[in-house]
């Protein structure tokens, strides 16, 4: 049974996987070689569970005893030795994957399991260092931003680990309020990010086309196809529409949509011009630094409603 937690990383995706373990109740030693990380992410994540509060999703009251449940490291070693399950969320870089795996096999008691917030590096590269055993106790536990309010988690199930042990990450991952995907093949970007780049080549490619502008394109995305996605997915569409006329209707589509490999160059031109979106003020629509808090807040507080509103999806 999973009781004890370690997280490595305590950067975007890390702190918010501590997080959410730590609201649940679970103990977490939280581990991040920066000084300056370490000194501030109690700090960024009292302000996450603070607006959290204010819109119902922990009470207030909680919060203190939230925090007090998350135990920063900055020695690897007494990070893990005493934990069940670790999971890593550095940069993804393969080599540094390898060494911190590798380190940790021989820190970490042998019952423990090994994981990988990685969506894009291969199960099978990042065991490489490690033993024999703990190549049966290793997986992909991959986490979609932010990690504390988005109720999906990949688990993957690729031939390596008993069906026992997947099945103790599996009720972790429900006893912290996640919704699991239970991934069969090792596959670039798993599943939940291929659907995703699959509805963003088309996005690209209709606002190269010019066919509407970037808020017109939002909004038919947001209340169409996604509309019916929030409750259900695209093989229950299929289903209630008929597989007849989606099989039609992708005779006459597909041949004329967007099927380039690459990223698309409206994309590419925008990044060289240093338009990468919120984080520079500018991408497909503009963010006055002034406005940059609010415009977070209010995307953060329609997630909280929304992940409010799933448990009426099962």
């Amino acid at each position: 049974m999973i009781k004890k937690i370690a997280v490595l990383g305590a950067g975007t995706m890390g702190h918010g996987i501590a997080e959410t373990f730590a609201m649940f109740g679970y103990p977490v030693n939280l581990f991040e070689t920066s000084e300056k990380m370490r000194n501030s992410v109690k700090d960024i994540i009292r302000a996450e569970l603070d607006f959290a509060a204010e819109n119902g999703l922990v009470e207030k009251s909680e919060v203190n005893g939230i925090l007090d449940n998350i135990t920063l490291y900055d020695d690897l070693k007494s990070a893990v030795e005493d934990v069940d399950y670790v999971i890593e969320a550095t940069p993804e870089i393969i080599e540094l994957k390898q060494s911190l795996f590798k380190e940790i096999d021989g820190y970490c008691k042998k019952e423990t399991i090994f994981a990988s917030n990685t969506s894009s590096l291969a199960l099978n590269e990042m065991m490489k260092t490690v033993s024999e055993d703990r190549k049966e106790k290793m997986m992909v536990c991959h986490w979609y931003n932010p990690a504390h309010l988005m109720p999906i988690a990949e688990l993957s199930f690729f031939g390596n680990m008993k069906e026992e042990t997947f099945k103790e990450v599996e009720k972790l991952y429900n006893n912290v309020g996640k919704q699991t995907v239970k991934v069969l093949k090792d596959v670039p970007g798993l599943v939940a990010n291929r659907i995703q780049q699959g509805v963003a080549r088309e996005v690209f490619s209709l606002i190269e086309m010019g066919v509407a502008l970037p808020e017109d394109i939002d909004k038919a995305l947001k209340f169409g196809p996604a509309f019916r996605y929030a409750t259900t997915g695209q093989l229950e569409v299929a289903d209630m529409g008929g597989l007849d006329i989606w099989c039609t209707v992708g005779d006459n589509l597909l041949s004329v949509m967007d099927n380039r490999k690459e990223a698309n160059p409206i994309l590419r031109q925008k990044v060289s011009e240093g338009k990468l979106g919120l984080k520079s003020g500018e991408g497909f629509f503009e963010y006055p630094a002034e406005k940059i808090s609010d415009i977070k807040n209010d995307f953060n507080k329609k997630l909280i409603i929304q992940l409010k509103t799933s448990k009426n999806y099962i």
